[in-house]
């Protein structure tokens, strides 16, 4: 009897963490941060380079020792284009660009999200005028261009004519889910077998601004990640109308469809040292997760809470 006693502590003992766990929905790990890092991990390139100036959301990955950030520079004072560049790291600290910078040279890559599927590097970026589109690598630097995503009504026909951007993606068992926005008046999810043509789940946003003002005016998914058996969706907001301020947010799911938002938001409250500092991507070091910014230049808060990495 005292030996069942003993086995039924050791499963309770086992247990109640993980029951603990999934009846938080906002765990400490991914809403307690420490500051930012004072100066920039990374920033634009200088006065005359292509990447001048770094812009909107950039992704970073990180696969053992190695670091990879794919951002978008550009240069007015050259030309409109906004370009596609690599830097790696070992660390993920320390950044150095890419040689073969820019990647690909003559097209408009900017906002971009990577997956990692079958040997491919599969990247959904924006283009020119805000239509995501789809590249290709084998090696993080050459790229093939796949064209605009084709994304149709939940009935079947094309949606209408216009942006849809900020293309955020998360692969499950073999469903592609493409989150994207229409003037960051809403996130619409739409899904896909081949990562190709996407059809919406919903003709109505599955995240929507408001009815608080910190997403009021605009709101865009950054990045879905799983964690304990939720999703969760790190996404920027803006309390204006003129969208002169950004912040970052974060909502949770567990179906990908239904999105409960977090009731301390904005998780990353407006900076008045730099008021468009957003994009976040959220990254585990081995140890603990560290939280990036990639716009206007990439800085990093470390977790306060260390445990380790799950799905």
């Amino acid at each position: 009897m005292h030996g069942r006693l003993r086995r039924l502590y050791a499963v309770v003992v086992l247990i109640l963490p993980a029951l603990a766990r999934a009846g938080e929905p906002f765990p400490a790990e991914l809403i307690e941060f420490g500051p930012p890092s004072a100066q920039p991990l990374f920033a634009g390139g200088g006065t005359v380079a292509w990447d001048r100036d770094l812009r909107e959301r950039g992704w970073i990955i990180r696969e053992g020792n190695r670091w990879s950030l794919w951002y978008t520079g550009s240069n007015p004072d050259r030309d409109p284009v906004c370009r596609l560049g690599l830097a790696t790291s070992g660390d993920g600290l320390n950044w150095t660009r890419s040689h073969m910078n820019p990647l690909v040279p003559d097209a408009w890559v900017e906002d971009v999200c990577v997956i990692r599927h079958a040997g491919w590097y599969r990247m959904f970026a924006e283009g020119e005028k805000d239509v995501a589109h789809q590249l290709m690598s084998r090696d993080r630097m050459r790229w093939q261009r796949c064209g605009p995503l084709e994304i149709r009504l939940a009935a079947g026909g094309p949606i209408p004519d216009g942006p849809r951007g900020t293309p955020a993606v998360w692969l499950e068992r073999g469903v592609w889910h493409l989150y994207y926005e229409r003037m960051d008046h809403g996130v619409w999810l739409a899904t896909s077998r081949d990562g190709c043509v996407f059809t919406n789940v919903s003709d109505e946003p599955v995240l929507a601004c408001g009815p608080e003002l910190y997403d009021l005016h605009a709101i865009a998914v950054d990045q879905i990640v799983r964690h304990d058996g939720r999703y969760y969706a790190f996404y920027h907001s803006s309390p204006r109308e003129d969208r002169a301020t950004w912040q970052t947010c974060l909502a949770t799911s567990t179906d990908l469809v239904h999105w409960t938002k977090y009731a301390g938001n904005p998780l990353l409250p407006v900076d008045p040292e730099a008021p468009k500092r957003s994009s976040a991507t959220l990254v585990h070091d081995g140890e603990r997760f560290r939280l990036y910014t990639t716009h206007p230049d990439v800085r990093v808060r470390f977790g306060v809470n260390a445990p380790a990495a799950r799905r």
